[in-house]
């Protein structure tokens, strides 16, 4: 769920995995036409690497 609003609203994906200051900024580059795509590539981005954290985290809880 969260790959598909990445690709529709890369914003809110990082207010969903709690990083709202990247989310300004995201949105500021989103609402040029031409920073739509850098946004979008962002945003997956930074889901990969909030997945990769969580899974990091979990297994070192045992």
């Amino acid at each position: 769920m969260r790959l598909l609003i990445a690709l529709l609203l890369p914003w809110a994906t990082f207010f969903t995995i709690g990083r709202p200051l990247s989310g300004v900024v995201c949105l500021i580059l989103q609402i040029t036409v031409i920073g739509w795509i850098p946004a979008t590539i962002w945003a997956v981005y930074a889901l990969s690497q909030f997945k990769t954290d969580q899974k990091i985290r979990e297994a070192l809880k045992g």
